[in-house]
């Protein structure tokens, strides 16, 4: 089997719409079909950490718009073995594997190798998934300022902010839809012995009885970068599926960058609201945020 070259996207930017050329089309396990062309706006689903959906849409060849029911990661491995999604068993950007956007049909295009091809991603799917993924990491940098009051010592990660990086250190899940991010930390034994708390201490209420002046501050935060109609752009070295790509955001507290392989807005002014609801397991040991975007 022929390896094919890692996939060019342009997604990073924006783009919802481009032209290519079938490469290859690969019949899946489940019966559906995978087309992978050279180059793609598509926003394929991560196997490596799947928090945003996959972009759809429709892909037309010879004149027939075929619909984009799914978008997965393909890889071809050093033995010519071709894998897809959680199938593959080594992270994304590894350099002894080619990196594929697959263009996921229900049923066969037919002879279609070597034509040339139009993409056209749902433009009003992409802009809910970018919202909420935006509002995910604006949610990661307040909540990481609200919760530094309950770090005893360095956990030896800070964010851009120079707060304790609660967010990723505590990190469990990251899940996106067209109308929230839902984000699971676990406040376990790891994260009590890098300094943080939970309970009552001194002048320091337990996090439970803390919660709703928490969510409190973090909404205001969030409702002053919204305000703000913050820039926010992503950071890219090269045009394929594998380069390590930058969320920036020019907050007014500075410029704040989160590595990301998603897709986002140009500026917070598109949205009208950003809020989160915070809640705590029963036990204590987990705390779970739901950010919703509201789209201007």
């Amino acid at each position: 089997m022929t390896t094919l070259p890692t996939t060019r996207v342009s997604f990073p930017a924006g783009e919802v719409n481009g032209s290519s050329t079938v490469l290859a089309v690969h019949p899946l396990a489940d019966g559906r079909y995978a087309v992978v062309t050279e180059e793609s706006p598509f926003h394929p689903l991560d196997h490596t950490w799947p928090d945003q959906p996959a972009d759809l849409g429709t892909l037309t060849v010879d004149g027939t718009a075929h619909p984009v029911v799914d978008c997965l990661t393909g890889g071809y491995g050093p033995e010519g073995e071709f894998l897809v999604g959680a199938e593959i068993p080594v992270r994304r950007g590894d350099e002894a594997w080619s990196w594929l956007v697959l263009h996921v049909l229900d049923g066969d295009p037919g002879a279609v190798t070597g034509r040339p091809v139009e993409l056209a991603v749902d433009p009003l799917r992409r802009a809910l998934l970018s919202s909420a993924h935006s509002g995910c990491h604006l949610l990661a940098l307040a909540l990481n300022e609200a919760l530094a009051p309950r770090w005893r010592k360095d956990p030896g990660r800070s964010d851009a902010f120079g707060h304790p990086d609660f967010d990723s250190l505590a990190m469990a899940s990251s899940v996106m839809d067209t109308e929230a991010s839902t984000d699971t930390y676990r406040l376990g034994k790891s994260l009590r012995k890098k300094g943080f708390t939970t309970e009552a201490a001194e002048e320091l209420p337990s996090l439970a009885e803390a919660l709703p002046a928490v969510t409190e501050a973090v909404n205001a935060r969030l409702a002053s970068w919204v305000a703000a109609d913050a820039a926010v752009r992503i950071d890219v070295p090269g045009p394929e599926l594998t380069a390590r790509r930058q969320w920036h955001a020019e907050l007014p507290e500075g410029a704040a960058t989160i590595a990301c392989g998603g897709t986002h807005l140009h500026h917070l002014g598109e949205l009208a609201e950003l809020r989160t609801e915070l809640t705590l397991s029963e036990d204590g040991s987990e705390l779970v945020a739901v950010t919703r975007p509201k789209r201007a």
